[in-house]
């Protein structure tokens, strides 16, 4: 412990061989207020900070912190001596296409970095990159915003109209509001592959082949190890959690109670789509095959030309489409006849979605790519006729939202506005809870909030809550802090 002008900081590690955990845990202590920091070795971590009634609570509340952490197998260490450890970042092999003509692109957006999320609604267009970036568009190519986030983002998931983004830093961060926020931080010895979100209920799917399942308010639930590694596809509905590996794909009971399936595929799973009554993975070995979500038999298959990357289907799977290594795109119907193959025109697509006749794909060299795919503007390019595809270019001056953090300058407000919304930070049970003061809500509920942000008594205004399934309330719209 090192010691100056009243402040007093202790620093721990845990770093096990092997996949085990690689975290720190920072204690500071200056006069009636203890700060902690916590997190993986090398990253910023999050902040808690509790203020005591006098310096020597405050002393006594820091070693027993301490003495907790000691306990597990944590040790002093020197901050930066370790080196973070590496983060697994998809790495993919992107031949040119051999189909003879090209998709028909409608607009390009480069984002300057390899990127893999995509979410498309009906009011924007949402792409994630390798560099951390988050950009929304409109239908018509138009940037809108930039959420700059601390590492790269892994994939974009929409749970209802709150949308995610999970990230290398192992956390997943909330980008419904206009102050993007950390909501879950996955253990430090998860190397995320992919992540679904039902309900709130996050399910984490990662290199070593484990399914870990965390809850709204960042605790966790149950965890399963699964046949396979490389664990690509996790999806979720109300009655499973399905998950793809290098040996196929297995559901398991949304409570954690055991398997109920598990299907080998032809080839290791690199890719999951769902639609109600079925899921779709995309293999190593040129297919996408359809199972059954009640019992894991495979309805379909459809065969591409090389290894799939990507899938997705058009409402209820009338149509589905793959994107393969070789920078095409494919289209076939439900039974598994192929339609149409056709070269992107600039990278394998390394996720994609359908929406209203059109297929959204982002490659391997960084875009978003917006495809006409009505049947008019396919049979037209199966002839050779394709439109000028349109650069978009960034705005000159695009609004950028950073996440919050301890040390982010929330607004504040001197009462709350009309119609408004205020919730309060509790102590409860040992954490820091966030409940409702206004009336006409639950007062017992837990509100999913920044940890990041939580100081115990203070009141914060938000635009509006909604309640969730599993009895607690989501944010919806900007935070203030309450003078």
């Amino acid at each position: 412990m090192s010691t100056g002008s009243a402040v007093s900081t202790t620093y721990l590690e845990l770093s096990q061989e092997g996949g085990g955990a690689h975290k720190f845990y920072e204690v500071t202590v200056d006069g009636h207020v203890v700060t902690v920091r916590y997190g993986r070795i090398g990253a910023a971590g999050q902040l808690q900070t509790t203020t005591f009634p006098t310096a020597e609570k405050a002393q006594a509340a820091a070693a027993k912190k301490v003495g907790e952490k000691v306990r597990k197998g944590y040790a002093s260490a020197v901050p930066g001596q370790r080196a973070p450890r590496p983060v697994t970042r998809r790495q993919v092999i992107s031949a040119p296409s051999t189909a003879r003509a090209v998709a028909p692109v409608l607009w390009r957006f480069r984002t300057g970095s390899s990127a893999f999320g995509i979410h498309v609604d009906d009011e924007r267009c949402w792409v994630g990159n390798q560099a951390g970036d988050v950009y929304t568009l409109d239908h018509d190519g138009g940037v809108l915003a930039r959420f700059s986030l601390p590492d790269g983002v892994k994939c974009l998931v929409a749970d209802d109209f709150w949308i995610y983004a999970g990230c290398d830093d192992g956390r997943v961060y909330d980008l419904s509001s206009k102050l993007p926020f950390a909501a879950y931080d996955i253990a430090a010895d998860v190397d995320i592959f992919w992540l679904d979100i039902h309900e709130a209920i996050l399910n984490v799917s990662d290199r070593a082949g484990r399914l870990t399942v965390i809850d709204h308010e960042d605790e966790h639930q149950w965890a399963r190890r699964s046949q396979g590694e490389h664990a690509w596809m996790v999806r979720a509905d109300d009655r499973a959690v399905y998950h793809g590996h290098t040996r196929g794909v297995t559901a398991y009971a949304p409570d954690g109670g055991g398997e109920l399936w598990h299907t080998p595929t032809r080839g290791a799973v690199l890719f999951g789509w769902q639609e109600d009554h079925t899921v779709y993975a995309g293999t190593t070995h040129h297919v996408v095959q359809r199972l059954s979500k009640a019992t894991g038999a495979i309805q379909a298959t459809y065969t591409c030309d090389n290894s799939v990357y990507s899938c997705a289907t058009s409402p209820g799977g009338r149509f589905v489409f793959a994107g393969d290594a070789s920078s095409s795109v494919y289209c076939f119907d439900q039974h598994g006849t192929r339609l149409w193959k056709l070269g992107t025109g600039g990278g394998s697509a390394l996720s994609m979605q359908y929406h209203d006749e059109r297929l959204y794909l982002v490659t391997t060299d960084g875009s978003l790519v917006c495809v006409d795919a009505s049947e008019a503007a396919i049979s037209a390019a199966q002839q050779g006729t394709v439109p000028v595809a349109r650069d978009v270019k960034l705005a000159a001056a695009l609004p950028t939202y950073a996440p919050a953090t301890a040390a982010t300058a929330v607004a504040t407000v001197a009462q709350a506005p009309t119609g408004a919304v205020v919730v309060e930070c509790v102590q409860e049970s040992g954490r820091l809870r966030v409940h409702v003061v206004s009336e006409g809500y639950d007062s017992s509920w837990n509100v999913q909030f920044p940890h990041a942000i939580r100081q115990p008594g203070a009141r914060y205004v938000v635009d509006a809550l909604h309640a969730a399934a599993g009895g607690f309330y989501r944010v919806r719209g900007d935070i203030r802090r309450l003078l």
